[in-house]
């Protein structure tokens, strides 16, 4: 009974060595636009090109209340015309979260005719996740971001080798403990 407990304790161990994560199970926090947030000076069709927007997964827009809304509209029709007429929410706060609950496209605008026409919207196809494991949240902000949340390296990084090891190290000294007090 002893052994079973140690090994139990020596795989949780070893999964919080790795941070915890599962392959494919990650909710990505996307920051529209990156370090410069939902901004006319921003390219946000650039900063879309190649997201993954999945199930689960959240976007956040950060602008000056001030100065700009954001506008989701209902069609393609109104998202290139930049019509805002009939809107289906605005979001006035200036930092706002919203999540990406179902398969779909979305579509948001800016509420400023000009900014919209100069290319201040963004529309989002979102797809299934894959893996019905729980999700761990990360945050996406940019591709020069420190926090940015990419593919991920094709090999490890120092950090996650040196809290691997770690965490082996700790399961190693723990097993030793436990096979000495089961004695």
């Amino acid at each position: 009974m002893a052994g079973v407990k140690v090994v139990l304790a020596m795989i949780i161990i070893s999964l919080i060595g790795l941070g915890g994560k599962w392959v494919g199970a990650q909710v990505v926090h996307h920051v529209v636009g990156g370090d410069r947030g939902w901004d006319p000076s921003s390219d946000v069709a650039s900063w879309s090109s190649g997201r993954v927007f999945k199930v689960g997964d959240k976007i956040w827009f950060t602008y000056s209340a001030a100065q700009e809304s954001i506008v989701e509209v209902k069609s393609k029709e109104e998202y290139e015309a930049c019509d805002v007429g009939s809107p289906i929410r605005m979001y006035t706060d200036g930092i706002d979260s919203i999540s990406l609950v179902e398969q779909g496209l979305r579509y948001f605008v800016s509420s400023k005719s000009e900014s919209c026409k100069n290319g201040l919207k963004l529309h989002v196809e979102v797809i299934p996740r894959q893996s019905p494991v729980q999700m761990i949240p990360e945050v996406a902000s940019s591709e020069a971001s420190a926090i940015a949340l990419a593919d991920g390296p094709t090999t490890p990084s120092a950090s996650s080798h040196l809290g691997a090891s770690f965490g082996l190290l700790f399961a190693w000294v723990l097993a030793l403990l436990c096979g000495c007090l089961a004695h």
